[in-house]
């Protein structure tokens, strides 16, 4: 099979007209596909690509599930009063709120853009020059998370509900560190090196990740000269609703039956209240306390809410997951009147019937915690974001399309639907802002730090050993482009959200007219990016 990586389009001034250049070799498949005509071979792998995404949409509410468990884990901590002489006994989540949301909430939902990047890094060790498609696609994914994602989120509460940042200090040490990762990027791509990535940089680009971590920790607990004097704002005791809250926990009443039941209703609802992990249920707000010489264990019920199922319970969910699966109506589907939204739902749980019957072998969220659940759903989002790699190449072979293109416009929305997910759903059942416009601004770190930094690293590393030359950044002009135009926009709408909680007292919700022009805003500054930048990589500008 000719190699994907190495395939170059013929350009005059830089780009190429769409289907007109020589034949493209490469295929997916069977070599049975080059004989097809370019523009329907295009549509096909299009239309790959397409369901790829629909795969990602089918994974994600697992995935959620099983962060969730993950996050939830909490541990019981015993402390004695020194005036009343007895034990408190108190459950205290082993996850710190704000870590939670830059690790496994910013990184999860990132980890398809990630793993993409990974892999176009891979493929490409022992070429001097690095892969296009991970860094187009990560700075294209942070114009989608911070434009399109905070539009979305804007117009989700309620008509006349306010929703605001509480902690506004750990905001702004996140928001720092998001705009100080496309300046870095900018530095090391133009000023330091230009066109070229040494070893030392991909290293501190790596390492600024665990500075974020630091600071944002250090901020939340109020380190002195480490953080922002800035008051935290009143946190609700119950952080989501009850009322908010689309299932019961299953920790609450120990019944394999329910429990059984209640993994199918979670699966069909397609997205799951991944933000009860912030509620004051189950955690310090439950204090037991005892004489002194009590025995706590025979005194009070399990505090920690991590019951786990038997194994023969475990069975039966896990087997309940692929029957799910094949289930193509749901009972509240089957309620409906309306016969041609049903037939819609139906046509819809077709498509998803191969995805969700292939991710049911994912071991049920209760075992070690939701970790092991955690860990297979994002070996498939790799396996799905593998396919995406090859399937681009092949539309950028066929079509002509520079790749950069390819990754800012459908790459990027497509494999940001996890944080689009992550974001509505916070600012939907949240009663603050914070994990909602965090996991935007997280995100957008993470893709630099993270999904921009290891990449490089293993390429320079390799380039290093092997060569003793650095890495060569193909179209650093146009990459260098795309970060300014995106730190021009990305300042418009940061200051919008300003000027929203300085005039209306909050940055998400308040009268529809307003979220909707405001929405509208945050579209239009996404197009500015993706066509002035598709512009600039292809030689038109």
């Amino acid at each position: 099979m000719p190699s994907l990586g190495n395939y170059t389009t013929d350009s005059t001034n830089g780009h190429s007209n769409i289907f007109g250049h020589e034949k493209c070799d490469a295929y997916l498949l069977f070599h049975l596909e080059t004989f097809l005509g370019k523009g329907f071979r295009a549509f096909l792998y299009f239309l790959g690509l397409a369901y790829c995404f629909v795969g990602l949409s089918a994974i994600t509410a697992r995935f959620f599930r099983s962060m969730e468990s993950v996050v939830k884990h909490s541990r019981t901590v015993e402390t004695l009063d020194p005036r009343r002489g007895t034990k408190i006994v108190k459950d205290e989540k082993v996850w710190n709120y704000t870590i939670a949301d830059i690790t496994l909430l910013a990184f999860g939902t990132s980890f398809p853009q990630i793993s993409l990047a990974t892999i176009d890094a891979i493929r490409n060790i022992g070429n001097l020059y690095a892969g296009g498609l991970g860094p187009g696609t990560l700075v294209g994914s942070a114009a989608f998370d911070l434009f399109p994602i905070h539009a979305v989120c804007v117009v989700v509460p309620k008509a006349g509900e306010l929703k605001k940042i509480s902690d506004i200090g750990v905001w702004l040490v996140e928001l720092f560190w998001s705009f100080w990762a496309y300046i870095w990027l900018y530095i090391i791509l133009e000023v330091w090196s230009p066109n070229v990535i040494t070893l030392w940089e991909s290293i501190l680009t790596v390492l600024q990740f665990g500075l974020l971590l630091i600071h944002a920790y250090a901020q939340d607990k109020r380190w002195p000269y480490l953080s922002l004097p800035i008051e935290r704002a009143e946190r609700p005791e119950e952080w989501v609703p009850a009322e908010a809250a689309k299932y019961r926990p299953l920790d609450k009443v120990h019944d394999p039956h329910s429990e059984v039941s209640q993994v199918g209703e979670e699966e069909s609802s397609g997205i799951v209240d991944i933000f009860s992990i912030h509620s004051g249920e189950g955690t310090a707000a439950h204090f037991y306390q005892n004489l002194a010489g009590e025995d706590v264990t025979e005194s009070s019920t399990p505090r920690n809410g991590n019951i786990i199922p038997e194994e023969s319970d475990l069975l039966s969910i896990w087997k309940h997951q692929f029957v799910d699966a094949l289930m193509l109506e749901s009972v509240e589907s089957r309620k409906l009147n309306n016969i041609y939204l049903r037939l819609a739902r139906i046509f819809w749980q077709s498509l998803l019937l191969p995805w969700k019957l292939l991710f049911a072998f994912v071991p049920p969220y209760h075992i070690a915690h939701g970790w092991i659940a955690f860990i297979c759903s994002l070996i498939f989002i790799s396996g799905i974001a593998y396919v995406v790699t090859k399937l681009t190449d092949l539309i950028s072979c066929v079509t002509g399309i520079n790749p950069y293109v390819i990754a800012f416009t459908a790459l990027a929305g497509g494999t940001s639907w996890p944080d689009l997910v992550a974001s509505k759903i916070a600012a939907e059942r949240q009663l603050t802002a914070d994990s909602a416009i965090a996991n935007i601004t997280c995100s957008n770190s993470v893709n630099i730090y993270i999904g921009i930094g290891v990449p490089w690293f293993i390429d320079t590393l390799y380039n290093y050993i092997a060569y003793k030359e650095p890495l060569r950044i193909e179209n650093a002009e146009g990459l260098s482009f795309s970060l300014l135009v995106f730190f021009s926009t990305s300042v418009a709408c940061i200051g919008v959200l300003v000027f929203r909680r300085l005039t209306l007292g909050a940055e998400l919700g308040g009268p529809k007219v307003w979220a909707w022009v405001t929405c509208i805003f945050f579209m239009f500054l996404w197009l500015i990016f993706v066509v002035l930048s598709s512009l600039k990589v292809s030689g038109i500008i």
